[in-house]
């Protein structure tokens, strides 16, 4: 077997923003006439950077392999102090997409150290190498990568040495799916071989990887109705959670608007019924009494919602610490208390990390990590093998108006299992119950009830978005 290594188009064009220049296929179009010219068998290429109408062409394809999909930016380890003395952060990116999403959360996820500083774009382009060697020498203050390039560059006997070394002084953050979208089959490896080559399609008929295969031929298929190109502002990626799998799709279409689909979301027939959702009354169900702040010995810290935070003394425990936290909106208000946050499970649960927690660029244990949360969990925590630690009690508060909505309900949607315990004991028999997946489910099911399943909050209250008016004690 022969390896021919091509540099493509998108490589030599190193000094041009991509978006700015006509065409598409960038980096995979050299390759592709390798195998037209017949000088090469198979091709090897980031499905990412292929258009779709190559990949829905004459040509057969198989996906191989598939990393994690999200995307991840890089921070010289002086950034904090950047943020408080300058006021200003330069983020090297060349994708619209990433311009578009990572701005505006990382404007927000960044420790908020000034109240005036600002989040700016600034083109980069070479491989990852040359982008690690910029942030080094000072040309900007963080890079966004995709994930998966790092994770083969430290599973590379000739790259991971000096990569880890690179890393050894920076700051990460794991950026999130649903608020940094990633691009359409983003971590994903293709082989291509040319219609006629029989031996070839043979081979790539082996090394396909069915579900892989499956889930980019729909990334792509749904990312064609909103655009495609150097231009494109939105991403879409499948999110795996438990058995399930959702695609989740989000960003600025070709006509500059924004939109919002999970596919597919549970059908629910709602005609005629009363709906209840805990989601509308969070601030109405519980109050919260804080007990002494327990000392956490772990490196890393898991903040399970960010009322767990209210004290000065755990925020100066957790300065000290790595932390990852349940969703974006703890994420926040984290960032609010000076905190650097490496990353969050996106609302899907804790146990939605353990995977990437595996990865070369993190390899955390589940024995380095401590979980904060509240008095009534933190047992539950501890069943399930973690290191659990509570700061506050969730206090029950009795609105009768909230009760009589309950009571009253056909369906309704808990957040909580604690908001589920709360009112138990008024429910009709025949209600429905809907949850995010995660820990209130699982503990729903325990109970002998079988909810309708929502990927998370967010994929919930878009479901809610659709719903015809009708009956609602909500």
């Amino acid at each position: 077997m022969e390896i021919i290594l091509k540099s493509s188009h998108g490589d030599i064009l190193q000094d041009v923003p991509l978006h700015t220049v006509e065409g598409s296929d960038f980096f995979t179009k050299d390759i592709f006439d390798a195998l037209s010219n017949d000088e090469a068998d198979i091709a090897v290429h980031s499905l990412k950077d292929m258009s779709s109408e190559h990949f829905f062409g004459d040509n057969i394809f198989a996906v191989i392999d598939r990393d994690d999909t999200r995307d991840i930016a890089i921070f010289n380890h002086n950034i904090e102090q950047k943020i408080k003395d300058d006021g200003k952060v330069t983020i090297g990116t060349c994708s619209p997409r990433r311009e578009e999403m990572a701005t505006f959360f990382l404007q927000k996820a960044l420790p908020q150290l000034n109240n005036a500083f600002k989040v700016e774009i600034k083109n980069i382009r070479g491989n990852v190498d040359t982008r690690l060697k910029k942030l080094e020498a000072g040309e900007y203050d963080g890079i966004i990568l995709a994930t998966a390039g790092l994770n083969r560059l430290l599973e590379s006997e000739k790259d991971s040495l000096s990569v880890k070394e690179f890393l050894k002084n920076k700051k990460l953050m794991l950026l999130p799916l649903i608020e940094c979208v990633p691009a359409p089959c983003q971590g994903a490896i293709v082989a291509e071989a040319n219609q006629g080559n029989t031996k070839a399609i043979s081979i790539l008929k082996k090394i396909n990887n069915e579900q892989l295969m499956q889930q980019c031929v729909k990334e792509k298929q749904i990312a064609s109705h909103y655009g495609a190109g150097c231009l494109q502002r939105f991403g879409v990626t499948t999110i795996s959670y438990g058995n399930n799998e959702v695609i989740y799709a989000a960003g600025k279409d070709s006509n500059d608007k924004a939109f919002s689909k999970w596919l597919p979301l549970p059908e629910i027939d709602t005609e005629s019924k009363r709906f209840f959702s805990a989601a509308d009354f969070m601030g109405s169900l519980f109050d919260y009494e804080y007990d002494e702040t327990p000392q956490i010995k772990e490196s890393i810290v898991y903040v399970s919602n960010y009322k767990a935070t209210n004290k000065e003394e755990i925020i100066k425990q957790l300065l000290s610490k790595k932390i990852w936290c349940a969703g974006t909106k703890t994420w926040f208000e984290l960032a609010k208390q000076g905190i650097w946050v490496e990353g969050c499970a996106d609302a899907f649960g804790l146990e939605f990390l353990l995977k990437p927690w595996q990865m070369p660029l993190f390899n955390i244990t589940k024995n380095d990590v401590a979980v904060i949360t509240n008095h009534q969990s933190k047992e539950r925590w501890q069943a399930k093998g973690w290191n659990a630690y509570y700061t506050y009690y969730q206090i029950e508060k009795y609105f009768p108006e909230i009760e009589d909505k309950v009571k009253q309900a056909d369906i309704i949607f808990w957040t909580s299992y604690q908001q589920y315990l709360q009112y138990k004991n008024v429910l009709k028999e025949t209600v429905q119950h809907i949850c995010p997946y995660g820990e209130t489910a699982e503990h729903l099911k325990k109970e002998g009830i079988d909810p309708i399943v929502f990927p998370n909050i967010k994929a919930f209250q878009q479901w809610k978005q659709t719903l015809i008016p009708s009956p609602s004690v909500a």
